[in-house]
């Protein structure tokens, strides 16, 4: 059988907290490890999208609108839609499962994954 989620695919989270959220895989475990003997991945995702922006709002306030806000999590295959979509962003240096050890870790890879989502353009609407 073909493997068709790979890195820098565009998927969706089915459940928990993040369904209908849009994310990426950073990394796939197809055959499962020891503490998850499953098919699942690590992924990062937006977790707030930007909010519409009109033209009558201060530079200010569209700068507010414009945030988004990054997550990582690791998902069981079955709770994840893959869509035809790859994205060029490259977060395998940022992101890997020892950053899911510690808060500090953790946040300081959402923050740098927030970064490179928004330059690549992925976290418009």
């Amino acid at each position: 059988m073909v493997k068709f989620l790979k890195p820098n695919k565009a998927v969706i989270v089915l459940q928990g907290r993040f369904a209908g959220r849009k994310a990426v895989i950073v990394k796939q475990f197809d055959e499962g490890t020891r503490e998850r003997p499953y098919g699942h991945c690590l992924v990062a995702g937006i977790m707030k999208y930007p909010k519409k922006v009109i033209r009558k709002d201060s530079a200010k306030k569209t700068a507010k609108k414009s945030r988004v806000k990054a997550f990582i999590k690791v998902v069981n295959y079955n709770h994840i839609m893959p869509t035809r979509y790859t994205l060029d962003v490259d977060l395998k240096d940022v992101v890997s499962t020892e950053v899911l050890t510690s808060r500090d870790k953790k946040v300081t890879a959402a923050k740098e994954t927030k970064k490179r989502l928004e330059e690549s353009g992925y976290a418009k609407v």
